[in-house]
């Protein structure tokens, strides 16, 4: 099971993402990264996993990250200012088949870049939508992750448009896959920006890192 969270911590969380959260810049290279001055979290995952909707529900903003029907929208990494406590990075998102291989390449070689030089990078947040589970591109992030020893968690996305028993086996089956990867946190974080499902908790583990 995940850390034990405090009613103090979830209202703590909850005043944080209720006040400021500004965009700050889009980095589409490693010159362009900002000063190291906050620690930072950053999110990732497939292209229309739910990312900048999740985004967007833990800042109660509609529009702090766009949304779009389009996969791979996001081309850079997008940092945001919360509160002065942290920098929260929205990253591009992956694994959508029509992106050339020579973006995918950039792609790649940008996101390693950072994540294995940025010295205040706290956690990756992987998103995986919950109703198609661990892809290759995700196992592919995953080991990047682990050789630049990065920690990261895995938050399943679009959890209220899955059935209680789909949901629990997927999370024991993507759960048994973490537990093999060194970087991982060993614990599975189910959510739903609709719904509202698991945000409070999330808000409270994102503001842990601060």
């Amino acid at each position: 099971m995940d850390q034990e969270i405090t009613q103090a911590e979830l209202e703590d969380a909850r005043k944080l993402f209720a006040g400021p959260c500004d965009f700050m810049l889009g980095v589409a290279s490693l010159g362009q990264l900002p000063e190291s001055a906050l620690p930072e979290v950053a999110f990732a995952g497939r292209s229309n996993v739910g990312k900048s909707s999740l985004l967007n529900a833990l800042t109660n903003r509609k529009t702090l990250a766009k949304t779009s029907n389009t996969p791979g929208r996001t081309q850079q990494l997008n940092y945001f200012n919360l509160g002065e406590k942290l920098y929260i990075v929205d990253m591009p998102g992956y694994g959508y088949a029509k992106v050339s291989k020579e973006q995918r390449d950039e792609w790649t070689r940008l996101v390693f870049d950072y994540l294995r030089g940025r010295p205040t990078l706290r956690c990756v947040f992987i998103l995986i939508d919950s109703r198609h589970g661990l892809k290759d591109s995700d196992i592919m992030l995953m080991e990047m992750l682990d050789e630049a020893a990065v920690t990261y968690r895995i938050l399943l996305t679009k959890t209220d448009k899955s059935k209680t028993a789909e949901l629990d086996a997927l999370m024991a089956k993507t759960l048994a896959v973490v537990k093999k990867h060194a970087a991982a946190y060993p614990h599975i974080h189910a959510t739903s920006s609709i719904k509202g499902y698991g945000m409070a908790e999330l808000k409270a583990i994102i503001s842990s890192y601060g």
